[in-house]
């Protein structure tokens, strides 16, 4: 993808939504149905343009990656609760 963006780079086809869609995909993890899209494609042979195509409608409708709030990931959270007991003994 990132090879294809640099051919288009500047011409009629370079659009910021596919560098968008690129960025998003180097810093946040890809969601499970976007995984099983892409494979399948990939699997098919799609040629460089048509993926760009299908990637870009993926990050366009909010399907390509895990996207969280800020609020979110600075929020502290409980992952693991562990009570000791001492045996024996008042």
């Amino acid at each position: 993808m990132k090879r294809y963006a640099e051919e288009i780079k500047g011409t009629l086809f370079d659009k910021p939504e596919l560098r968008r869609a690129i960025e998003e995909i180097y810093n946040r993890p890809l969601r499970q149905i976007a995984i099983d899209i892409l494979n399948r494609q990939l699997r098919s042979g799609i040629n460089d343009e048509s993926l760009a195509h299908v990637v870009t409608d993926l990050y366009e409708d909010g399907r390509l990656c895990v996207v969280q709030d800020e609020e979110e990931i600075y929020e502290p959270r409980i992952i693991c609760s562990l009570g000791l007991v001492k045996e024996g003994g008042s």
